[in-house]
């Protein structure tokens, strides 16, 4: 099969993914850069932040224009999450010129590791919900929004998985938002960040142009044919069988044999 065609398709399918469940593109598309496509960690954390930055373009203008972001806590989460993910990638840096491809081990564990507490954390979202929903937020200040990023940020910077699915758990479990807003920040947001962490990774030469370019042709139809078969599936279960895969997927790569 032609690799600009399977790259295509690969974006199709995230796409669509993304688009029926609302499940973050870093945590989908990042095993699948790995595992599928034997694309080398570092290269694939760099261009999935960059491609991620791209795909919550549109949707964020889409939010803006609706007044469902609070521009006050993109600003508080900012404040941490850009020196954050400037802090993570120069850490990958640091560890790669200590360990040269051995950074590459670090990367696969770490993602590892978030695919299994980020999905485990999902599958428990209705009962956090339900538990917040009647409590007063316990943290209201500048400070602990830029906190929250802070932590994000590096995890980002490090791995490109947390810009959507983190902060949106720490956020909800801190502060009370409606539904709407608290997406419509969160992706805002997570464009900001991932703008930066794009950047940041694309200086250090850790983006591959072509692959986000031919992911992108097939992720921006899949967004919109997603979106429109989640009115028509049982989305609740698909993104538990997702949740799943991926907890499978985050326990292979903690298993996976050290790259050489």
């Amino acid at each position: 099969m032609n690799m600009e065609f399977t790259r295509i398709l690969i974006g199709l399918s995230v796409g669509t993914l993304i688009g029926m469940t609302g499940l973050g593109g870093g945590v989908l598309l990042l095993p699948v850069l790995i595992f599928g496509l034997r694309v080398p960690p570092i290269i694939a954390v760099g261009s999935d932040a960059l491609f991620n930055f791209l795909t919550k373009i549109p949707s964020s203008g889409v939010h803006l224009l609706k007044g469902t972001v609070r521009r006050k806590v993109v600003v508080a989460l900012a404040v941490g999450s850009v020196p954050g993910s400037i802090a993570g990638v120069r850490f990958l840096q640091h560890l790669r010129l200590l360990y040269g491809v051995g950074v590459n081990d670090f990367i696969k564990t770490a993602v590892g590791i978030l695919l299994i507490v980020i999905p485990a954390l999902l599958l428990l979202q209705r009962r956090i919900e339900e538990q917040v929903a009647n409590r007063p937020p316990t943290a209201r200040s500048f400070a602990g929004m830029a906190l929250i990023g802070l932590v994000a940020g590096f995890l980002v910077g490090t791995t490109s998985v947390g810009s959507g699915s983190i902060i949106m758990m720490l956020l909800l479990l801190f502060y009370s938002y409606p539904p709407k807003v608290m997406v419509g920040t969160d992706i805002v947001h997570a464009v900001v960040l991932t703008g930066v962490t794009s950047l940041l990774h694309l200086r250090l030469g850790n983006v591959d142009l072509g692959l986000v370019k031919w992911l992108l042709v097939g992720s921006i139809p899949g967004g919109l044919i997603g979106s429109y078969i989640s009115t028509r599936v049982p989305v609740l279960w698909l993104r538990r069988i997702l949740c799943a895969v991926l907890l499978v997927t985050g326990a292979r790569m903690l298993l996976a044999p050290p790259v050489h």
